[in-house]
């Protein structure tokens, strides 16, 4: 996420203080959506003055773009986090751990559900934003998620398993948005089939 700032917080005030705008960022786009969102309104609900936000932020397409980030971050790190203990026997059962998280994120962390991983807004003036100005959104995603699936299963690295890795991520985002669509918490048997998709789709990429 840090890579999104104009600068880096260097005190813990500072780091506090961009944390708060972006919790603010995310309830304000669960309550009135993108096009309510104003910089303005974000400093003054977390309680900083307007320079401090754009001592950290360009404007609010930047602010969207680091609460992405930070969606991404937040996720990679529940996976890790939840691997240790859920005695995965099988590369299976991380895809079904990925999918679980992702759920669990849309149904309830503020802000996920309009911007998750970095889902391309327009805004009033037709600005676009995503993760990263050059990729696509499931290209940094499926990046992110390579690196983690080497390290923790020690996959073959290669261009098969990237090209593999960024169809299961365009598969998923695809079924779970019809999931979500269907349902607010989403459809649990498009749910379902959005896992047995992606599981067989790997196998025969992966050991």
């Amino acid at each position: 996420m840090t890579q999104t700032l104009r600068r880096r917080p260097a005190q813990r005030r500072s780091a506090e203080r961009v944390e708060r705008m972006l919790d603010e960022c995310a309830l304000l786009l669960d309550e009135a959506g993108y096009d309510a969102l104003t910089t303005k309104e974000v400093a003054r609900r977390a309680g900083v003055p307007i320079g401090t936000f754009y001592q950290f932020f360009p404007d609010k397409q930047g602010l969207v773009r680091a609460l992405a980030w930070r969606n991404l971050e937040a996720f990679l790190q529940r996976i890790s986090e939840r691997i240790p203990s859920a005695g995965l026997g099988h590369w299976t059962g991380l895809v079904d751990l990925a999918v679980d998280e992702f759920v669990a994120m849309k149904r309830a962390t503020p802000g996920f559900g309009a911007v998750d991983f970095g889902a391309v807004l327009t805004g009033p003036d037709g600005a676009r934003w995503t993760l990263d100005d050059t990729q696509e959104n499931n290209v940094v995603v499926a990046e992110r998620l390579r690196v983690l699936t080497r390290e923790l299963l020690g996959a073959p690295a290669g261009p098969g398993l990237d090209r593999a890795l960024l169809v299961a991520v365009e598969a998923a985002d695809a079924v779970l948005k019809l999931a979500f669509q269907a349902a607010p918490a989403g459809d649990p048997e498009l749910i379902a089939e959005c896992k047995q998709l992606v599981r067989r789709y790997l196998a025969d990429h992966l050991p």
